[in-house]
């Protein structure tokens, strides 16, 4: 329902529909709530005891998705930026309202609001924000005329709101509990009429809304302009040259108890942007079009749909014979191969599933360059080291961790640091003790250790195999809201 706009939301409460009451009331007390919050205590030395940063996000075509396979977004790498430098992994909460958002960076759900979020005084009440990243105009998202593509540029220009003022009486859609809807309100109090302001859904996305003007179900909503810029691509249909606004500060949000991590994030980002790999990002992201357009159209992404690969059907089959979530199996396999079934590593591994071809032999697999033969052949050695370490490592998480590293390296290196932690009195059965000891065996004193079998072992790698592939896990189960076999080791 629309909700009038007049020269203050208290005379509109007043004076329309016992709806409009509500609305608005739910918008003020969704992102901005009267009574004081409880607030974590949990800065950064308690974040780098723990080792991990959690990044609230949602999944957008600039903010967080996946595209075949590949975790990828604007503000996803530049926080990956930020979490190398600082020697910790990030994760990810996907969070679509951003009401909520609020809510979890208090209570500690997560410790960076990451949300192309528009500073405002009325959000500084509530969270403290990071130096601005970006500088982002809100642009009105309207609909050019049906048969736009044979009329003249001025013919079209005279059916398009080119000043705000011509608003007034129009129905704009926006996200509730948002900046946008704050910008609307203040707008139609410049303009001196009445915008008639519509709240989305609830859970509704800019880009959801930015798709039903194109699409003809809507006339107007409101969106940054570099997501109107991204989404334009998408639908050409669409323009999306009116501002309603000045340029605004686009920033992340921290609790406002979070000193040191404010501190060193802002730190980091006055660096970074004058850093070349900043505008890499950006123009990655916001000025090329033709890879943007080739995402928006690509069944493997998760902003148009759930699939990740052309092999999901053959994963999911493989996954369920070994009893694992199959999004775990896809990101070993997107980690093996990038999903390349033509791939062959330096070693002679080939394949999907970079399978040595002695090892295919052994399950009677001949042709590892077919996608059913190599994931079979893959899933074979995993059930067969599966079972060779059932019976040491009880914990089932444990256990996989262990199974990912012998797929890696082999089952002797892992059986060496087994032994050496036994013997220097760590705990056999703890994936991070284990990996100790792996990461030892690159020098003299261990590989030539007694206990040890098979000698020298860059252990750095089979490390950082499992670490990515639950990194990629994580991010999957998130941005694709599967249920998590590991919850207990990727949340």
């Amino acid at each position: 329902m629309s909700i009038h706009i007049k020269f203050a939301i208290s005379l509109c409460c007043l004076i329309a529909a016992t709806s409009c009451k509500q609305s608005t009331s739910s918008h003020a007390n969704n992102e901005y709530p009267e009574r004081e919050e409880f607030i974590v205590d949990l800065d950064l030395p308690k974040i780098k005891e723990r080792g991990y940063i959690t990044a609230i996000m949602d999944n957008s075509s600039t903010g967080l998705f996946v595209y075949k396979g590949k975790t990828m977004g604007y503000e996803y790498e530049l926080l990956k930026m930020f979490c190398e430098e600082q020697g910790l992994q990030l994760r990810i909460n996907i969070t679509q309202n951003i009401g909520e958002g609020f809510n979890k960076l208090n209570t500690g759900e997560g410790d960076i609001l990451a949300y192309n979020l528009t500073v405002t005084k009325e959000r500084k009440k509530r969270i403290a924000f990071t130096h601005y990243h970006n500088l982002q105009r809100q642009v009105l998202i309207q609909r050019k005329p049906k048969d736009w593509r044979q009329m003249k540029l001025h013919e079209i220009e005279a059916e398009l709101i080119r000043n705000p003022v011509d608003l007034i009486g129009k129905e704009v859609v926006v996200r509730p509990h948002s900046s946008y809807y704050d910008r609307m309100v203040n707008l139609s109090e410049e303009i001196g009429g009445d915008i008639l302001i519509v709240p989305g859904e609830t859970n509704a996305e800019t880009e959801q809304l930015i798709k039903q003007v194109a699409e003809g179900k809507i006339d107007y909503t409101v969106a940054e302009e570099d997501i109107a810029l991204v989404n334009s691509t998408y639908y050409p249909n669409l323009d999306i040259k009116t501002p309603v606004s000045f340029s605004t500060q686009i920033a992340w949000g921290v609790r406002k108890n979070s000193d040191q991590l404010l501190g060193a994030l802002n730190d980091w980002i006055l660096r970074m942007r004058k850093t070349t790999d900043y505008y890499v990002i950006y123009d990655k992201y916001f000025r090329s079009s033709k890879s943007a357009l080739r995402r928006s159209r690509s069944k493997y992404s998760s902003i148009r749909g759930g699939a990740i690969s052309p092999y999901d059907s053959l994963i999911e089959k493989a996954a369920d014979e070994l009893g694992w979530d199959w999004l775990l199996l896809a990101a070993q396999v997107f980690r093996e191969s990038k999903f390349n079934e033509n791939a062959e590593s330096w070693a002679g591994a080939i394949g999907l599933m970079q399978v040595m071809p002695r090892t295919g032999r052994e399950y009677d697999v001949r042709n590892l360059y077919d996608p059913e033969q190599n994931i079979y052949a893959g899933m074979k050695h995993l059930e067969w080291l599966q079972d060779q370490w059932k019976k040491k490592i009880e914990d089932e998480d444990e256990r996989i961790k262990f199974v990912l590293a012998s797929y890696n390296v082999g089952l002797g290196h892992l059986q060496d640091a087994v032994r050496l932690t036994e013997k220097y009195g760590g705990d056999p059965q703890s994936w991070q003790d284990v990996s100790e000891y792996l990461l030892k065996k690159a020098q003299s004193k261990y590989f030539n250790d007694p206990v040890v079998e098979y000698g020298y072992c860059r252990g750095s790698e089979p490390v950082e195999y499992v670490d990515r592939i639950l990194d990629i896990y994580q991010n999957y189960t998130e941005i694709l809201q599967q249920e998590s076999h590991l919850e207990t080791v990727v949340q």
